[in-house]
């Protein structure tokens, strides 16, 4: 286990109702172990539905996965929350995370 794998467990420990406690800790898995990635940010959608940033992640990860209706579904999730926050920036990435879904 890495040093920053390590430091992220203790953050979690130490606050684990936070989603960006556990958000950095599934970004460390995503190259090394997805499946551990994909718990971590389902289990942020399921507890922290307005955690926004998850909603690009656990995207692109399912369309890595080749996971596409869930891909799709996750983005269109992200797009309204992010239309209801009034998030431009990130409404801006999930539309071109979805169409380029679509392009595939």
């Amino acid at each position: 286990m890495s040093e920053r794998i390590k430091q992220l467990a203790q953050f979690i420990g130490e606050d684990p109702h936070d989603p960006f406690n556990h958000y950095p800790l599934g970004l460390e898995y995503i190259n090394i172990d997805t499946a551990r990635a994909l718990t971590i940010f389902k289990s942020i959608v399921k507890s922290n539905v307005e955690y926004l940033p998850v909603y690009y992640q656990l995207g692109k990860l399912y369309q890595q996965l080749g996971e596409k209706a869930y891909a799709a579904e996750t983005f269109n999730t992200g797009i309204a929350l992010a239309r209801n926050k009034n998030e431009l920036k990130t409404l801006r990435e999930l539309n071109a995370a979805l169409e380029e879904l679509n392009d595939d």
